[in-house]
């Protein structure tokens, strides 16, 4: 008889021993956890720090009792595996104190990703969130009701945690070394965070380094000194690769260990799975890693499959990630435009600040979309949405199509469930379409946010198209105001030369655009319109000094 062993129990480790189940009825399937608890929900354990989740025994989706009676799987808990050997077949690990060797036939590699934790002095009194023995401390922390708390790390797991400990009404500092919260956006998109956070109480230092630790404080490098009654490292995690590494397992160019198209290390009878294992990027087809339980899942399910000698699809990541972030959600899929550029890969950008559903249907939300495409296959590479309703579902079906080799111009062709409580006639992914075809097929031509001044420096002259009370609340440095449905009897009035044409969101700066180009000149559309312009970091700071 067989015999599989795994190593770490929670998302992926535990999806391979199920799917294995569920596949081979006989073998024998054993799982070394080196935590105390097998099968939880990591994604939750934030909220039950913050108190929105109540119960612990919630996070705890299995034992090792009913993994036991369903499937039959041996689940070791508190057993620590310190040595492969893996030309014998043998592992070594220690429960209770006691050593125990273990042969196998196939091994599963699923050990994790480890928090990132600087050498700082004072940094053992820095509370990190990984399993539940970590959200057992926090929470216990947490219930004393600190006066003050500092996460370090302004990325996922920081800023959740950040409105939970709000939502305990616990005064709370986010510190990030960037200069923006959540990497994976790009600032104009990240913006709308800072705001939402700061709108609720949350003191943010951006681009602050942590320089020292003391007992209940923190000073960052421009001296700063921030309350930290209790403080959390949250700067991210890097794959667990000890163990690998002691087995002479290959170790890829991003840290995590290297496996194939099937998961398979570098030893043919040893899988990795997980945070601890490189992914296939999606874009350009390197190696990446993306530390998301709904990938470990996939993986462990692949794993499980190839093991039993079932045909499989290799699936590479894209990364697609959302939070809940007070009363927005954040999501996005792919790349960003900070990581294109710094490739040297060719992209277009699209903006689009839609509605959630019909306008005139009540309790209509804005929202802000940012597509990334390239310009020549067409191929969507990426997109992130802001906004407090309805987001999510725009992001899922971008991220489908991505995952369909659907282009961008062809989102205006995707029949999409339509009824005013819960979209628009033409669906923001739609509008997205329609808009993608305007840009790549030259009909409007468009400028970012980035560069309206070398614009003007290239002799563009700035034509808003608003009405008049829309810019008296705000506009382009230097515009010219001619609201768009008075543009032909007004055209004596237009700007020799070149123009750049804004108005709020860009729709209907792109048909000033288009009647402009028809007139001849020479014009242009400002893409995403004010909103974007107004929102990128330096814009945001600049109209913010001119209205105080």
């Amino acid at each position: 008889m067989k015999r599989y062993v795994v190593i770490g129990g929670v998302a992926g480790g535990m999806s391979a021993a199920a799917r294995l189940r569920r596949l081979d009825a006989e073998s024998e399937i054993v799982v070394l956890e080196k935590s105390g608890h097998v099968s939880y929900a990591n994604c939750g354990l934030p909220y039950y720090v913050g108190g929105v989740i109540h119960n612990e025994e919630a996070l705890h989706l299995q034992t090792p009792d009913s993994l036991w009676k369903r499937f039959r799987i041996d689940v070791r808990v508190g057993a620590e595996v310190t040595a492969i050997a893996s030309f014998a077949k043998t592992i070594t690990y220690v429960q209770r104190g006691i050593i125990h060797e273990l042969t196998y036939d196939k091994l599963i590699l699923s050990p994790g990703a480890a928090p990132i934790r600087p050498n700082i002095p004072g940094m053992e009194r820095a509370l990190s969130l990984r399993n539940i023995e970590d959200v057992e401390a926090m929470a216990s922390a947490i219930s004393r009701l600190p006066e003050s708390v500092a996460i370090i790390g302004g990325g996922f797991i920081g800023i959740e945690l950040a409105e939970n400990l709000r939502h305990r009404g616990i005064s709370t500092s986010v510190i990030e070394a960037q200069d923006q919260v959540l990497a994976p956006l790009d600032p104009e998109m990240a913006t709308f965070v800072t705001a939402e956070l700061q709108r609720h109480g949350v003191k943010l230092y951006l681009g602050a380094a942590l320089v020292s630790i003391e007992d209940e404080t923190v000073t960052l490098a421009d001296g700063v000194v921030v309350p930290a009654e209790v403080l959390i490292m949250s700067i991210g995690v890097k794959p667990e690769v000890v163990l690998a590494r002691s087995a002479g397992l290959l170790i890829g160019e991003r840290g995590g260990i290297a496996v194939n198209d099937f998961n398979i290390t570098s030893d043919p009878d040893i899988y990795a799975i997980g945070d601890a294992a490189e992914k296939l990027d999606a874009v350009d087809g390197s190696a990446t890693l993306v530390p998301l339980a709904n990938i470990a899942n996939r993986q462990g399910r692949v794993v499980a499959d190839h093991i039993a000698g079932k045909k499989i699809r290799t699936v590479p990541s894209q990364g697609t990630a959302i939070v809940k972030v007070f009363d927005l959600t954040i999501a996005t899929s792919g790349w960003n435009e900070k990581r294109l550029k710094a490739a040297g890969k060719e992209y277009v950008v699209i903006h689009n600040h839609p509605s959630s559903h019909a306008g005139y249907y009540p309790g209509s939300q804005g929202m802000s979309l940012k597509l990334l495409v390239d310009p020549i296959s067409q191929n969507i590479l990426g997109i992130q949405g802001v906004g407090r309703e309805g987001v999510d579902k725009r992001i899922d079906v971008v991220a489908t199509a991505m995952r369909g080799g659907i282009t961008a111009p062809e989102l205006a062709d995707l029949e999409l469930a339509y009824a005013p409580p819960f979209s628009s006639a033409k669906d923001p992914v739609n509008m997205l379409g329609y808009i993608a075809e305007n840009v790549l097929s030259g009909l409007t031509p468009t400028a970012q946010w980035h560069e309206v001044e070398e614009k003007m420096a290239e002799g563009y002259s700035i034509l808003d198209v608003r009405s008049v009370g829309e810019v008296n609340r705000g506009t382009l440095p230097g515009a010219l105001n001619i609201p768009i449905d008075e543009i032909r009897e007004r055209s004596s009035e237009l700007p020799t030369g070149k123009i750049l044409v804004t108005c709020q969101v860009g729709q209907r700066g792109h048909a000033a655009t288009r009647l402009l180009r028809e007139m001849g000149y020479e014009a242009i559309n400002l893409d995403g319109g004010y909103m974007t312009w107004s929102n990128s970091p330096a814009n945001k700071q600049l109209r913010e000094k001119v209205s105080k």
